[in-house]
């Protein structure tokens, strides 16, 4: 299998000159399976060149679109995505919904003419979605594994595996904590359930979810500085990703989903410490930041 980043930023693109290595676009993932198939990994802003790559190619398109969950830094860029627009492409879009919203309309909404000239129903490629719970599937060949990761309102932890090689895509993640649990919450209360049945550490679901794989993509929105004033926001800290990627045994952990205010200088401090404490702590995994453009052999 085969990575290409085209987008890594969270919560709104950030072009400009201190965002220039690590990019601006936000979550889009390119993901070639061995026969060279094709997975989308998020909508991001980082789709839009992904379909200009495309479509310089002149070939009819078929692929799956993974969407973590339908919050604007995750499907806005579908809109700007031209194969969408040309007869003869087939795009299935895998994800969650809720009891109040499929899916479907969750992608529909953001194209609503109050908002955008073209309306989903106007594109000219075929659109099919995929409602996934916590379940397994394959496609292409690949087996998928579904979880769902703590994040409002909710989201999906993708497992992807093909020919003894996996990765694991969670893109928004935060660490669960029960003291923080009964607050307020914006989260899906199956998740709340879930998490809330371990008797010992909540975050177990996700340290199995990961094991062994070859790769991890996972959330480091904040250092855990930051997080302190942002907990229920629904990002994780470098130190809890650290432990997720030890817990699990990964081979290659991914920093992603970097947050807007952090110009390259800051991801490659953060980096750079994440370095520092495998190295104290006795890690045994590789560890980089996404960048846009960056190309990983799986």
């Amino acid at each position: 299998m085969r990575l290409t980043f085209w987008g890594t930023r969270g919560s709104i693109p950030t072009p400009g000159t201190q965002t220039v290595r690590y990019g601006g676009n936000t979550p889009c993932v390119e993901l070639r399976l061995n026969d060279d198939k094709l997975i989308i990994l998020d909508a991001g802003t980082g789709i839009r060149n992904l379909g200009d790559k495309l479509m310089e190619k002149g070939e009819s398109i078929n692929a799956y679109i993974f969407v973590s969950h339908p919050h604007w830094d995750h499907i806005q860029g579908f809109p700007f995505f031209k194969p969408a627009f040309v007869s003869g492409n087939y795009f299935t879009i895998v994800g969650g919904e809720t009891s109040k919203m499929t899916l479907q309309k969750m992608i529909a909404d953001q194209m609503n003419s109050v908002y955008f000239p073209i309306q989903l129903n106007e594109l000219k490629a075929t659109i099919n979605f995929r409602r996934v719970g916590e379940e397994e599937f394959e496609v292409f060949g690949a087996k998928i594994r579904t979880t769902f990761v703590n994040h409002p309102t909710f989201a999906m932890g993708y497992r992807i595996t093909q020919n003894g090689k996996s990765l694991v895509y969670i893109s928004d993640n935060e660490p669960y904590d029960r003291r923080s649990a009964h607050e307020p919450r914006k989260v899906e209360k199956v998740i709340i359930e879930k998490y809330s049945k371990n008797p010992h550490n909540p975050n177990q679901f996700i340290f199995d979810f990961v094991k062994n794989a070859d790769v991890l993509i996972h959330d480091t929105t904040y250092t855990p500085e930051e997080y302190v004033d942002r907990v229920g926001w629904g990002h994780s800290h470098y130190l809890f990703t650290l432990n997720v990627a030890a817990e699990g045994n990964v081979k290659r952990l991914i920093l992603f989903h970097h947050d807007p205010s952090h110009s390259d200088e800051r991801v490659d401090d953060i980096l750079k410490k994440c370095e520092k404490e495998i190295t104290n702590r006795h890690y045994n995994f590789d560890c980089l930041a996404a960048a846009e453009g960056m190309e990983l052999e799986i």
